[in-house]
């Protein structure tokens, strides 16, 4: 049995954090000045369904709750409505972990795509229905096809690149539960 240690799990939660003030800083900078005609993927929703998915003790709620509201409030959307979307979401696949663990990928992706479209969906029509102004329905459905698409970069990077797996059956985390 392998034991993630108290010092991995900190660093890895860390870790998160610093990736999606990353995203955050990314989205801000002026790398053009004219209106672009696609929108990028949701790269923080990405890869907070990846990490739910792989090891759900990385991305304890509290975190993931603040960094949503963080960028709710960065970006310029309304307080708290996404990040709500994302949380319940995000909820929804941290209690459907387990029986992902031993399923291929594939499913594990429409899984996601099919949480990815109700929430992008439920966030226009909320939108919609307080008449709030949104952008273009092709650019709500770039940024949609472009999140689905990016899912499987992000699994691979998380991955390969942060070593983070789904836990296998029986392995203990730092709080001592088995997963």
């Amino acid at each position: 049995m392998t034991e993630i240690t108290l010092t991995r799990l900190w660093l890895m939660r860390a870790l998160f954090a610093s990736i999606v003030l990353t995203v955050l800083l990314f989205c801000l900078l002026p790398l053009n000045t004219v209106p672009r005609f696609w929108a990028g993927p949701d790269l923080i929703m990405g890869f907070a369904f990846a990490w739910v998915l792989r090891r759900p003790e990385y991305v304890p709620l509290p975190i993931v709750a603040g960094l949503l509201f963080l960028a709710d409030l960065v970006l310029g959307r309304p307080p708290g409505l996404y990040a709500a979307l994302t949380l319940i979401a995000f909820e929804n696949l941290r209690a459907r972990a387990p029986r992902l663990r031993d399923m291929p990928f594939t499913i594990e992706w429409l899984s996601v795509s099919a949480v990815i479209v109700a929430v992008m969906l439920g966030y226009r029509l909320l939108l919609g229905l307080f008449l709030v102004p949104e952008a273009s329905p092709g650019l709500w459905l770039i940024r949609l096809l472009a999140t689905l698409a990016s899912y499987p970069l992000i699994v691979a990077l998380t991955r390969f690149g942060f070593g983070l797996r789904k836990a296998l059956l029986g392995e203990v985390n730092a709080l001592g539960q088995r997963q």
